[in-house]
């Protein structure tokens, strides 16, 4: 009985003393050498703005990879688009849908590619509501490169609503007298104006609270400019109150630019116009995005 209990104080309980043993030979690192073993050698370069917007542009791709559901809006509207205006308008507004898809085609190309552009402020806005952007800005990089990775991202979106248009209006008989330097020429400068409309939508991501708010929004803003254009008529048989705000709006000069250069026509003037408003566009809203996701 006396044995049992000796060896039980000596083990403490434990079948050996090899746990006590074990606890009383630990003991902590020392500061200094641990320091040298995580900041030995040299730390990396700070990645530049460029490569910081082309990691986030990645990273926008891969969310359309893992939810390709995303690419509805860039592929079933544009078919649903121009096949409901070809055969629904084209007889009472041109004679007949192959006249008219060759008037509308390029109109609709421009109307569906600016309606899209909204889903980058939901894009922004969903990654606020998940706390993704309270990581973002902890990070050493160039700040303005998470926005310009959205919009980087949407491009492709942007390409391939365009791509999916103009094979549907192929098919159905649109003839492009542009060529395809004149069918790339417009696509691309399409690209380049919705690049700069995005913006709008970043600083409406970023102000609002939901995504539904930003969706709202959008749609009050866009359906009034794409819908007073010269996408589906001729402005001058509107009334001349009309007339002056149509002619002067930046879906109208995107439009005849668009449709001029895929006609072989280049007009420089709207395009010139075109141009100038992505850059008015960006230097207005690119700054005032930025200062509200710095303060957000």
């Amino acid at each position: 009985m006396s044995v049992h209990t000796e060896q039980s104080g000596a083990g403490g309980g434990r079948p050996d003393g090899v746990g006590i043993a074990q606890e009383q030979d630990f003991t902590a690192p020392h500061t200094d050498r641990l320091a040298a073993l995580l900041v030995s050698g040299r730390r990396p370069p700070r990645p530049g703005a460029l490569s910081t917007s082309l990691t986030f542009g990645w990273r926008a791709v891969l969310k359309i990879k893992h939810v390709p559901e995303q690419l509805f809006d860039v592929t079933a509207f544009p078919i649903m688009m121009v096949l409901m205006y070809t055969y629904l308008f084209g007889g009472a507004l041109a004679g007949s849908p192959g006249t008219y898809i060759q008037t509308l085609l390029p109109g609709v190309l421009v109307m569906s590619i600016v309606m899209i552009t909204m889903y980058t402020g939901v894009s922004v806005n969903t990654d606020i509501e998940k706390g993704v952007f309270d990581r973002f800005r902890t990070l050493p990089i160039w700040r303005p490169s998470t926005m310009v990775g959205y919009l980087l991202g949407d491009m492709l979106r942007y390409a391939i609503a365009s791509a999916v248009m103009l094979a549907v209006g192929l098919l159905i008989g649109f003839r492009p007298e542009g060529g395809v330097v004149g069918v790339l020429a417009g696509v691309a400068l399409l690209i380049v104006f919705a690049f700069a409309f995005s913006w709008v939508w970043t600083m409406f991501g970023l102000l609002l609270r939901s995504e539904k708010s930003v969706m709202g929004v959008s749609m009050m803003v866009l359906f009034p400019l794409t819908f007073l254009s010269n996408i589906f008529v001729d402005p001058k048989t509107m009334p001349g109150w009309l007339q002056v705000f149509v002619n002067n709006s930046p879906v109208t000069h995107l439009t005849t630019a668009v449709r001029g250069l895929m006609a072989g026509e280049w007009p420089t003037a709207a395009i010139a116009w075109s141009l100038g408003w992505a850059g008015l566009l960006v230097l207005v809203f690119g700054p005032v995005t930025m200062r509200l996701y710095n303060r957000k």
